[in-house]
């Protein structure tokens, strides 16, 4: 049971209404997580405008989903693992590239973002190091860091108000 419900799209401010819109031309519907952030416009409004100056830095789709995943995976949110499991699949991961995301394995990124989030971003100077010899520059280095910031906003977010998952499941 949800404890901290889904906002009904008729009962969201008007500025949230008009992002909501948007979210569900893109997707074709408002996913549960969305309509939780509409308690807060503010949020909503700071979660996509972080969520989309991100699209258009360094880290491309794909890497922006193994930074999901792992995220979800380490902070246990079953919600955004099941959002970001399809949306990875869209993005070109195969279901074993998934898992190995999830498990923080799959490649610099993966690694790098359990890192981050196991040490609250106090990586040693050989965790740094080695992500730069993996290819990764500080511009990603830095887009990682934001990436996982955007993913523990959602992930803490619907693990304390149990959102209802509206993707197909999967297993924590």
């Amino acid at each position: 049971m949800t404890r901290i419900a889904a906002l009904p799209f008729e009962q969201t401010a008007a500025g949230a209404q008009t992002q909501l819109e948007g979210i569900r031309k893109g997707l074709g519907f408002i996913p549960n997580t969305f309509a939780t952030l509409a308690h807060a416009p503010a949020a909503l409004s700071g979660y996509l405008a972080l969520s989309q100056a991100l699209g258009k830095g360094t880290l491309n789709a794909k890497s922006r989903e193994v930074v999901a995943l792992a995220s979800s995976q380490v902070n246990g949110c079953e919600y955004c693992l099941a959002a970001h499991t399809l949306f990875a699949g869209k993005a070109g991961l195969s279901a074993a590239d998934i898992r190995s995301a999830r498990d923080g394995e799959f490649d610099a990124v993966a690694r790098l973002t359990r890192q981050i989030i196991e040490s609250s971003g106090r990586l040693s100077d050989a965790q740094l190091q080695a992500a730069r010899d993996a290819g990764l520059s500080d511009a990603a280095i830095v887009e990682v860091v934001a990436n996982v910031a955007l993913m523990t906003l959602t992930n803490y977010l619907n693990n304390l108000a149990e959102t209802a998952v509206d993707f197909p499941p999967v297993t924590v």
